[in-house]
Order: C-alpha cells, then structure tokens, then sequence
C-alpha cells in the first residue's frame, strides 16, 4: 500500500516543516508515504469561502484516481486512539492499494471532496493550525507504523 498526505499551502514555520520531514523518513522505513502540497490560491479577496473550497476542492480531486481510499482530517469526523488507528490502518494495508489523506485549506473542504471521500478521521475535538495538524499526523501515522511492527515507540 502507498499512502499520501496532501495539504492546501505549504508549511510556513521552517521548525514544524523540519519535525514533518523527520517523521515522513521515519515513515518510509515502514511504507511509501509522500507529501503533496497544493499551492495556496492566489488573489482570494474576490472569492467567497464556497468558491475558495471550491477552487480547492478541484484541485484536490485532480489528485484522486478511481481506486484510491480517501480520508479527510475533519474536525467532524472519527476519532481513535492510538493503538486503534494503527488497527485501522493495517486493515487498510491489506485491501487498498492507495491511501491519501487530506488537510484542507482554511475553511474546510468542498461538497464535491466530502462526496467523492470514503472516510473522515479527527486528530482531535480541539481545533490546531493547519500548520501543526500536519505534524500531529505524520507523527501518528509513524506511530501507527511503529505499533503494527510491535516496535516499542509507543506506551500504554
């Protein structure tokens, strides 16, 4: 199985990008794991938060083949535990060919993206930056990976 993370914006904060590029090498020992960053749209003044969504949302979709599983990061969607994702997730590894998540941009994701996703998974009932969702989930997919190969990185 492949996975693949993609983001609306690139990382602005030099020290989040540098922990998320630590933890995607770590991620590649266990599965092909890539990043993908949709540039920001330009010149948003003019466009409500629907059309922003979905201009967005577009973009997302043209990085959607047929077969692939798509899980958006949703405030709204479920939550696991540790040990449960990492369950989730190996159960995955079995049946699906491409995996890909998805942050979306600043207000959320399109109709058109909750209608084409299988899944939506929430890191959490808080509310985080854009910036920092992305390194809580890269670490918790290596976390994930660590658990399924019963390596000791995560405790109970």
């Amino acid at each position: 199985m492949k996975a693949e993370l993609i983001m609306v914006g690139k990382t602005t904060d030099k020290h989040i990008d540098a922990c998320i590029n630590e933890y995607v090498e770590r991620i590649l020992h266990y599965l092909p794991f890539s990043l993908t960053v949709i540039p920001e749209l330009k010149n948003t003044r003019s466009l409500s938060e629907e059309q922003q969504k979905g201009r967005e949302g577009e973009l997302i979709l043209q990085r959607v083949l047929p077969g692939d599983l798509l899980v958006l990061l949703d405030e709204h969607g479920k939550e696991f535990r540790s040990v449960e994702f990492a369950d989730w997730l190996q159960r995955k590894q079995s049946t699906v060919r491409r995996l890909i998540f998805v942050i979306g941009g600043p207000y959320g994701f399109s109709k058109a993206v909750y209608e084409r996703a299988n899944e939506q998974v929430s890191l959490s009932q808080m509310t985080f930056s854009h910036q920092l969702v992305r390194l809580l989930f890269v670490e918790q997919l290596y976390r994930a990976c660590t658990i399924i190969k019963g390596e000791p990185y995560h405790h109970e």
